[in-house]
C-alpha cells in the first residue's frame, strides 16, 4: 500500500513539473513571437531572418536583488555620438554553472519623465558568446520595478535581446554595456547574432 502511495506521489510531482515546463515554454514562445512581430527595425520578411537559442529554463535564474538608493547619474557611453543618462537602480546576485555573478540594473533618466516608461529597468551585458554566436557588443534585458522586487523574481536570459545596432550600422546612439556587467561565461539563451545584413 506504502508502496502505490509513494508511485501515486512522485507520478503527480513529475506531471506538476512537466506542467510547469510546458508552461513556461508557452509563456516565452509567445514573449519571442510578440517581439519578432513588432520588431521595429527588422521589418516584413526579414523578421524570419532573427534567430534565437531553443528556450531553456535553466536561464531563468533566481536571482537576490539588493536596491541602491539615489545613486549618482552618470553618462553611459554608446555606439554613436551621444552619451546617454542612467544610474545604478540595483545589483542582481544569482549562481550560475557553479559560479556566482552579479549584474548591475540601471534606469534611464530620459525615460523616468516618460509615462509610459517610467518603472523601466535595464541590464545590458556580455558574456563569452558575443562575436561567435551573439551580436559581439552584447546584449539586454528589460525590466520594470515591480517585477524586480518580488520575492520570487527570476533573471530570465531566455529574453536576452539585441540593440538596434546589431541590424544597422551608424544610426542608432545604443548604450555600450558597462565593464562591470561582463560575465566571464557563455550565455547560450536569448536571441543570437543577426545575419541579415546591415
Amino acid at each position: 500500500m506504502r508502496t502505490v502511495l509513494l508511485s501515486c506521489l512522485l507520478c503527480c510531482v513529475v506531471l506538476n513539473l512537466k506542467a510547469q515546463t510546458n508552461w513556461y515554454t508557452d509563456s516565452l514562445q509567445a514573449f519571442r513571437n510578440r517581439y519578432i512581430n513588432t520588431h521595429e527595425v527588422v521589418t516584413g520578411e526579414d523578421r524570419q531572418k532573427l534567430q534565437f537559442y531553443p528556450i531553456d529554463h535553466n536561464y531563468a535564474i533566481p536571482a537576490q536583488f539588493e536596491r541602491i538608493v539615489d545613486a549618482p547619474w552618470f553618462n553611459m557611453p554608446t555606439s554613436g555620438t551621444i552619451s546617454k543618462a542612467f544610474r545604478v537602480y540595483g545589483i542582481l546576485r544569482f549562481t550560475l554553472q557553479g559560479q556566482m555573478f552579479r549584474l548591475h540594473v540601471y534606469q534611464s533618466k530620459n525615460l523616468m519623465n516618460d509615462p509610459q516608461y517610467a518603472n523601466y529597468l535595464f541590464i545590458p551585458f556580455t558574456d563569452k558568446t558575443n562575436g561567435e554566436v551573439t551580436y559581439e557588443v552584447g546584449r539586454y534585458i528589460d525590466l520594470s520595478t515591480e517585477e524586480i522586487g518580488s520575492d520570487d523574481f527570476r533573471l530570465d536570459f531566455n529574453k536576452a535581446y539585441n540593440p538596434y545596432c546589431a541590424y544597422i550600422s551608424n544610426k542608432y546612439n545604443c548604450p555600450v554595456p558597462p565593464k562591470e556587467n561582463e560575465l566571464a561565461v557563455e550565455i547560450k539563451a536569448g536571441e543570437q547574432k543577426w545575419n541579415g545584413g546591415h
